[in-house]
């Protein structure tokens, strides 16, 4: 069953695909069909830089589980750090498209 509720956010990241990294600006969930993942249903995230068109996307098919954890990590992550450490006020000193991170 598609419950055809699609939450969206606005986001300030970036995200990597076949062209290399990219701004990302929303991010979309939602519980659907998966495209690619094996399984009838799967918690479908989106990052979008929808001002690129629709090669500026990175997308997710996670199963329940997958994503409960994945939630659980960010929150453990974040805690584990000083408040603000990652937030937008903090910037990072490189150049934007660049990174300090081998990821």
């Amino acid at each position: 069953m598609c419950t055809y509720v699609t939450e969206k956010v606005a986001i300030d990241g970036s995200g990597k695909g076949a062209d290399g990294w990219f701004p990302l600006t929303l991010a979309t969930a939602y519980v659907d069909h998966p495209v690619h993942a094996p399984y009838g249903h799967t918690v479908n995230i989106d990052f979008l830089a929808p001002d690129r068109g629709p090669s500026a996307r990175v997308a997710v098919e996670l199963t329940e589980e997958a994503a409960l954890a994945l939630v659980g990590a960010i929150t453990r992550a974040l805690a584990s750090a000083p408040q603000g450490l990652a937030s937008a006020a903090q910037g990072s000193g490189a150049p934007r498209g660049t990174s300090t991170s081998s990821r």
